[in-house]
């Protein structure tokens, strides 16, 4: 709703990723313990899960991100080749000044990652831990995860995606006992899809209507390839939390 009233009333002036910069701000706080009622202060920051974690800790859940996000891309590339799926909408930024591009562009690809993390993989998977074993918990919170992206239509190949990437920060953030590096390998997702992804789904031809061409089979050897090391990344991580942490990073739910 703000950006497009951006982008209707004054396009020149990207105000709307500053308003929304200050209203993540302000969920962040609330949900990590801060300001009234006091008496669910530490409910609140312990669900937001947002803790610091060592430095090799984030740097394995950063690592492993990286190769989930090209494993991921690339399955995504070939369910749209394998299977008829509209493409997801995105606004025409084409005539919009480079500057609202540039911060739209940014704080949409910072929105979901704090939003959702903080709901599906704080609070929900936080709560569900605490009913549930972890591996239905993680199940669960990514159900939930796939069925909020039911805006984007019911579609087996899309909602697919989005519950494996579900899983796989739904284990980061269990493993790390923090949601701080999947909301970066969210963020770099986002911007991946945002640029690379979604812009050329319309274009996509069916492997049905001319063959595979060279560029599916790279996708299907990309997803082939990064799924395992990212996999072994997540199993690097599980060592990475065993150990003893020397240097955590400087980020706390309160700021």
């Amino acid at each position: 709703a703000l950006l497009f009233t951006n982008l209707r009333v004054s396009p020149r002036i990207p105000w709307s990723a500053a308003v929304m910069a200050v209203v993540l701000w302000v969920m962040w706080q609330y949900l990590g313990g801060r300001w009234w009622p006091r008496r669910t202060a530490e409910a609140r920051r312990r669900n937001l899960r947002a803790s610091a974690v060592s430095s090799r800790t984030f740097v394995w859940a950063l690592v492993g991100g990286v190769f989930l996000i090209a494993a991921l891309s690339g399955l995504w590339i070939v369910f749209f080749q394998v299977s008829r799926t509209p493409a997801n909408v995105l606004p025409d930024m084409s005539r919009y000044p480079l500057l609202t591009v540039v911060a739209t562009l940014l704080m949409s690809s910072l929105a979901a990652p704090f939003s959702e993390e903080a709901a599906f993989r704080g609070y929900a998977q936080s709560i569900l831990e605490r009913n549930f074993r972890a591996p239905t918990a993680i199940v669960i919170s990514s159900t939930l995860f796939a069925a909020a992206h039911l805006t984007h239509g019911f579609f087996w190949t899309k909602l697919s995606v989005y519950f494996l990437f579900g899983v796989a920060a739904g284990v980061t953030a269990r493993l790390a006992n923090s949601i701080l590096p999947s909301i970066v390998v969210h963020a770099m997702a986002d911007l991946t899809f945002f640029v690379l992804v979604w812009p050329r789904d319309a274009t996509r031809r069916l492997v049905t209507e001319g063959g595979a061409d060279t560029w599916f089979w790279i996708h299907v050897a990309q997803v082939v390839v990064c799924a395992p090391v990212a996999i072994w990344c997540l199993r690097q991580l599980v060592r990475s939390t065993e150990a003893p942490a020397s240097r955590t990073m400087p980020v706390t739910a309160g700021g």
